[in-house]
Formats: C-alpha cells, sequence, structure tokens
C-alpha cells in the first residue's frame, strides 16, 4: 500500500446538490496540532507537518528511502547524547580495562560537559566547531586527537544504530584539528643515565640498567620475574607487565598482546646477580588483566591470580605503581641529576595544604631509556628488524617511524657498491 496524506482538519463531506461537487467539513480536531499527516509507507512512522509543501517533499523522501532500506526516522536521534553514550553506546563497550578506563576518561570529562544537553540528531558542524574552540582552550593538540575519535565513534555508533543518517566527525570538511607537534624521540647520554641511575634508591637501581639494556617499557620492567632471565642464551623474556585498572594492580601481556625476547649482556646479567643478591625477589599475586570480580566461570578462568617472583617490588614487597614511583623515585632523580629543576611548593586541596611538585616530564620520562636503548643497538648497524622485535613493535616500520632519524649514515657504502656492480657489468 503506497503512502498518502490525510488532512486532518477536513474531511470529504456530501455532494453539493447545485454543483455536485463534494464539500469539505471540519473534523473534530480543526484547527488543533499540525494539519498534514503522512502515513501507510511500509516500515515507516505515521509524521504531521503543518504545510502541505513539507509534508509531501517528506513523504516522497520516505518512500524513496523505505523502497530501498534506507529510511531512519529523525525522531530516533531526539535523544540526548549523554543518554546515548551512557544507556546505549557505553554499556556495548568491551575490551581491555585498563583501556576502558582511559576512554571513559576522556568521553565523561571533555565531551559530555560539552555535548550532553544535546539530541543526537542536532550534533552538526556548527556544534562540532563549538565543540573544538571549547577543546583548544582547556587541552593539547593530542588529547583533543583522542577526544575527537573518540566522538566519532559514539556518533559512528548512531548511525549504525539507525538514529542519526551521518557522522559529521567525519563529512565535516571545514573542520581543521590543530595539528600534533612531532615527537623525535631522543637519546640520553651516558653521563645522563648514569646521574639519573645514581638518583634512584639502591633497590630500584637495576630498572634503569633493564630499561636501558634491554629496551623495556616501565611496566614491563615492574613485571619482570626471576624465571624470565635466561642467563644461559642471555635473554630476557619480556612475558608480562603490571597494569593499573582504576585504582587496582593487574599482571597482563605486554603491550599489544604478545611476548618477546630481549637481549641481555653479559654486564646487565652480572648486575642483575648482583641486585638480586642484594634485594631478593619476592613473590607478588595480583589479578591477571581485569580485577573485577568473573561472572562467569570462563572469565573466573582468564582473571585468576597468577603469582610470580618480581625483581624489582616496592619497600613493602609489593609490586611498583606507576604513578607513585613516577612521583617518588623518578622525579626526584631527575632533578637530582639537573634533568628538570627542582619541586616547588603549592597548596592543593580544600584544607590548603602545602606539598611539593614537580613538572610535567613526558620527555624525561621512563621511555627514554628505552630510546636510548634503541640508538645503540642502531648505531652498532644492528638490523631494523631485530630491533623492532627486542622492542616489540608490531612491524618494523614502527620502528623506522620513531627512530630513522637515528640510524648511522651509510657512510657512502651503497655509493661503492653500485659502483663496484656496474665496474663487473661494463
Amino acid at each position: 500500500m503506497p503512502g498518502y496524506i490525510e488532512d486532518r482538519w477536513f474531511r470529504r463531506g456530501p455532494a453539493d446538490p447545485a454543483t455536485g461537487k463534494r464539500t469539505r467539513e471540519k473534523t473534530a480536531r480543526h484547527g488543533q496540532g499540525k494539519r498534514y499527516k503522512v502515513t501507510g509507507i511500509p516500515g515507516v512512522r505515521a509524521r504531521s507537518f503543518d504545510r502541505k509543501a513539507d509534508a509531501d517533499a517528506w513523504k516522497a523522501k520516505a518512500e524513496h528511502e523505505s523502497k530501498s532500506g534506507e529510511f531512519i526516522d529523525s525522531r530516533r536521534g531526539q535523544i540526548l547524547f549523554r543518554a546515548y553514550v551512557e544507556d546505549e553506546w557505553w554499556p556495548s563497550k568491551s575490551g581491555d580495562p585498563a583501556t576502558l578506563t582511559t576512554i571513559k576518561g576522556r568521553v565523561w570529562t571533555h565531551l559530555l560537559p560539552h555535548l550532553g544537553a544535546l539530541t543526537l540528531n542536532s550534533i552538526r558542524t556548527p556544534q562540532l566547531r563549538a565543540l573544538l574552540k571549547q577543546l583548544e582552550s582547556t587541552i593539547g593538540p593530542g588529547t583533543i586527537h583522542e577526544a575527537w575519535g573518540y566522538l566519532s565513534s559514539i556518533l559512528q555508533s548512531a548511525v549504525d544504530d539507525e538514529r542519526i543518517t551521518k557522522n559529521y566527525c567525519k563529512t565535516s570538511k571545514s573542520i581543521k584539528l590543530p595539528t600534533r607537534p612531532p615527537r623525535k624521540a631522543r637519546a640520553w647520554s651516558r653521563e645522563r643515565v648514569a646521574a639519573v641511575r645514581e638518583g634512584l634508591k639502591p633497590r630500584v637501581r637495576i630498572m634503569v640498567d633493564i630499561g636501558v639494556s634491554a629496551g623495556l617499557r616501565q611496566s614491563e620492567v615492574f613485571g619482570l620475574a626471576v624465571e624470565d632471565i635466561d642467563e644461559a642464551k642471555q635473554i630476557i623474556h619480556v612475558r608480562r607487565q603490571v597494569k593499573k585498572v582504576g585504582a587496582k594492580l593487574v599482571f597482563a601481556l605486554p603491550k599489544g598482546g604478545k611476548t618477546r625476547t630481549a637481549p641481555a649482556p653479559p654486564e646487565l646479567l652480572e648486575r642483575l646477580r648482583a641486585h638480586l643478591e642484594e634485594f631478593p625477589a619476592k613473590k607478588v599475586t595480583l589479578p591477571w588483566k581485569d580485577p573485577r570480580p568473573p561472572e562467569t566461570d570462563r572469565e573466573a578462568k582468564e582473571r585468576a591470580p597468577q603469582t610470580f617472583e618480581l625483581i624489582v617490588t616496592g619497600a613493602q614487597g609489593g609490586a611498583l605503581r606507576r604513578d607513585s614511583f613516577n612521583d617518588r623515585e623518578w622525579k626526584p632523580a631527575l632533578a637530582a641529576a639537573g634533568v628538570i629543576p627542582p619541586p616547588v611548593q603549592v597548596r592543593q586541596g580544600k584544607d590548603q595544604r602545602a606539598v611539593w611538585k614537580y613538572v610535567e616530564a613526558r620527555e624525561e620520562g621512563f621511555h627514554a631509556l628505552r630510546h636510548t636503548a634503541a640508538s645503540v643497538w642502531l648505531d652498532a648497524r644492528e638490523s631494523i628488524v631485530s630491533v623492532s622485535n627486542w622492542l616489540g613493535h608490531e612491524d618494523a616500520s614502527i620502528t623506522l617511524r620513531i627512530y630513522a632519524h637515528m640510524m648511522p649514515e651509510a657512510d657512502g657504502r651503497g655509493r661503492d657498491a653500485m659502483d663496484a656492480w656496474l665496474k663487473a657489468s661494463s
């Protein structure tokens, strides 16, 4: 049955005896609500309009989209952005708990305060421009790109759920996100490495040796166990990391979800032996990957606590926490080595208590040791594939993108080789 337009204010009356034409009679709802109702289109909910021209246009569009299976009722997009995120999008998210915590932080902090009161179908180019302006006044380019990516994911889910017809994050060509400043990996000098190491407490100094010799990430050093050191083969098995999920610590696979091996030079092995003699390894038990109580037998098996003899632990024998280590161990060592300024006293909290604060030092984080390891390997002309494998990159192209500027010059070897090749073929 094709769609039709119903006049809700008038209906056909009896024929006029004089003219023979049908008369019009006012209905009981004459003058109330919208006059023209489009109805009868298969799979399409009826909709009313004030003007006949609008009803005709919508009827034609709805009939065409209904036949092609592409009709989306715009009224489904009238749900508030906050309601859609909290009731539909977020409950459907799954994956690594730590990643989900990061996503939720970005969405609830940077998107819901600005867009939460808008309906989904009202979030178009003007609203996105206003959002971008607000974000640029409060956060940096990197965080803006992250938040924008999550917003695009939310709107795309709304498209897939047939609540809106278009994701304006993808189609708004006039919106340009701020350029992320390039970050060039920088290696530390031998002197800086030694100075920072000296500034750490003796029980955690071995972390510098592991980071700079084997290229492990900070979280991977936290999770390194005695059983992971293979002295005979001079390798370290990188099998796990210690991650923070919410306020709790867990063991998990290294970044990228895969294990690997890294080289362990004899000097590092010697330092590891000396460290373990002075600070014996401690058994630490943590859940695997997810600290939440399991709801199924499968989750219980996957999240079952595991125990490892960790090489580096906290003063009380527990696993190290990233934020605590950085604030209490790493930054004081950086300041002592002159890498960052000394802390300054500030007042914070309701009671305005005085605390010592260090500057942000992202470029001088533990990751700098990993960059240093890569620079030493590449300077020794180790293959890019080997370096990529040792660092745990997904493929060598990532390693090249990060560390190409550290690779030594060819010293004319390619030119000489080509010259010899040409002479031999002439």
